[in-house]
């Protein structure tokens, strides 16, 4: 049955806290899915989390500790000890132990590494330190399996099993010769179904092998996987020597945390926050932009003001802002949004510029012919047939014009390797505000022989 979690739950689980009732813990929180344990203790204080955390067996303290919210799990380390880090990073993989040991100081890090036991699983993670977080290498982690080309299968079962003891999740066998060079994947039903002696060069597929090169961008990694539907990669050196592997759920992180930033950025958020984040982080994200939206109605505010005679001669002319505004935002934001999700794809539409426009363009001609046949006959009815041609055909062209700033504007972003999630929101809705009240009111002067 799936856990849902409760305040009346939550109450109890801190009136047992306080009791110091771990058999009610255990029997009632402990035998949860980590994930739910997490979900519990992201609710509770640190000192109340570090109650229940410590009566877990070792192998699912890791396992809750990476389901913490980032902010939540930060808080929690820095209440424990560095032997108590320490103790926490030998039950991590690699990868996951690496990316806690680096969100701490360089002095921190050394006293938790000279501190760790296990020396081999402290020099792998020591290993990933040296590379760039964002990179396949510092994605990557150090448990995998692997084979010699040039064993026969009874010897490297013997080697596997002894292997598969620091790997929680066994997908494929990688194959590699006397430099540790990759030279292929084996499958798993394929070594059990061969006979003993056969030698694993004869069994294993070393055709269309897809791996990434330690200086890959992560990005670049969760491309290749959704591309060749796989569930882990190797990750090879620039000698081709195998050093590690990328698992699904490191890549479903980065698409989901890729997905978050791009749309904090649509909505004009400038930096990466959660809910929980604290006032002054959430505030200082958003500022920016809000600085770039005044600015913007500054500007807005110059063209109202260049036409401010024809306003007082036309007065309804005002009463249609809004309307021009907004359309002119909302085209903008329709057609970036579609341009940055196929560049998050990595479709880039650079080169095929031109007929791109001209299809928006054609889009916004025939969206805009249609919202100002309407809009025409709306001010015909409430106002008078010269406000009805001004506003109608302003419509038109703002909204042309808007579908081509809104397509332009992220493709030259990501030409000048700017994130093109900057693109959608604020930016193109601000400027496209600016466009739009031109237009308008030029028009409106035209028609009205102002």
């Amino acid at each position: 049955m799936r856990f849902t979690l409760t305040k009346e739950f939550m109450e109890l689980v801190r009136q047992k806290i306080v009791e110091q009732d771990s058999l009610w813990v255990k029997e009632n929180v402990l035998e949860l899915h980590y994930a739910d344990i997490a979900e519990i203790l992201d609710a509770l204080s640190n000192e109340e989390a570090k109650y229940i955390y410590f009566l877990v067996d070792e192998n699912t303290q890791a396992d809750i500790l990476m389901e913490l919210d980032e902010d939540v799990r930060d808080r929690f380390l820095a209440s424990l000890t560095t032997k108590e880090i320490a103790d926490q990073l030998e039950n991590l993989d690699s990868d996951d132990a690496a990316d806690i040991l680096g969100e701490l100081s360089d002095e921190q890090i050394h006293e938790v590494i000279s501190q760790m036991e296990d020396d081999e699983a402290a020099e792998d993670i020591v290993d990933l330190l040296n590379y760039d977080e964002n990179t396949a290498g510092g994605l990557m982690q150090k448990e995998f399996i692997q084979a010699n080309m040039n064993w026969a299968v009874d010897r490297a079962i013997v080697e596997l099993r002894r292997q598969a003891e620091d790997v929680e999740k066994v997908y494929n066998i990688y194959v590699v010769d006397d430099l540790n060079k990759l030279a292929g994947i084996l499958s798993l039903k394929r070594l059990l179904f061969a006979s003993p002696k056969t030698i694993i060069s004869e069994i294993f597929q070393s055709k269309n092998i897809i791996s990434v090169k330690t200086s890959d961008s992560d990005e670049e990694v969760a491309k290749i996987m959704e591309k060749y539907d796989l569930v882990a990669i190797p990750v090879v050196d620039f000698q081709n020597k195998l050093v590690g592997r990328i698992t699904l759920d490191d890549v479903v992180n980065i698409i989901k945390e890729g997905a978050d930033k791009d749309f904090q950025l649509a909505s004009g958020i400038s930096e990466r926050i959660e809910s929980n984040s604290s006032i002054w982080r959430i505030s200082r994200a958003r500022l920016p932009w809000l600085l770039i939206g005044m600015v913007g109605g500054i500007f807005s505010a110059q063209v109202i003001s260049q036409f401010k005679t024809g306003i007082s001669l036309v007065p309804s002319l005002a009463f249609f802002i809004p309307l021009i505004t907004a359309t002119a935002g909302n085209v903008g934001v329709q057609s970036s949004a579609i341009v940055v999700q196929s560049l998050a794809k990595g479709n880039d539409q650079f080169d095929s510029i031109i007929p791109k426009l001209l299809k928006e363009g054609l889009v916004g001609l025939l969206n805009g012919a249609f919202l100002s046949l309407l809009i025409y006959g709306i001010a015909f009815v409430f106002s008078s047939t010269t406000l009805g041609f001004v506003v109608s055909i302003s419509l038109l062209v703002v909204v042309f014009f808007s579908a081509i700033i809104g397509t332009l504007i992220p493709l030259l972003l990501h030409k000048k390797n700017i994130d093109p999630a900057l693109a959608t929101g604020p930016f193109i809705t601000t400027l496209n505000d600016v466009l739009g009240l031109f237009i308008y009111f030029t028009v409106g002067m035209l028609l009205y022989n102002l």
